[in-house]
């Protein structure tokens, strides 16, 4: 049984940003997803646990592969017609390493932050 979102007033969606950038490190992995805020779904996503990624990639957990997995995102987010994102780091993130390449590679590839 899939629960719909809970509806939000108007008032509150016209001042959340459409698209979030969230981003996910492990030990292992980097993954990188932009969610539609209003009705919470995934708009796209990228991850080095992916099967056609992981020949490509050297190690799937340092900053060149966060770079590529920017890199690939920007393409996947161009590709649907979404030219913006909005960048969500949680408190322990700061703008540094992977943080940095993923935000980064988003910006070269032509992706706007907001």
């Amino acid at each position: 049984m899939v629960i719909p979102p809970p509806v939000r007033p108007p008032r509150i969606t016209q001042f959340l940003k459409p698209y979030v950038l969230k981003m996910n490190f492990t030990n292992k992995y980097v993954s990188a997803q932009v969610i539609h805020s209003p009705t919470a779904t995934v708009a796209s996503s990228a991850s080095s646990q992916e099967k056609a990624l992981r020949s490509s990639l050297e190690t799937s957990r340092d900053v060149a592969a966060a770079a590529k997995i920017g890199k690939i995102l920007a393409e996947r987010l161009l590709l649907k017609n979404i030219p913006a994102v909005s960048v969500h780091l949680k408190r322990e993130q700061k703008y540094h390493g992977k943080v940095k390449a993923v935000i980064d590679s988003l910006r070269e590839a032509g992706v706007k932050l907001l």
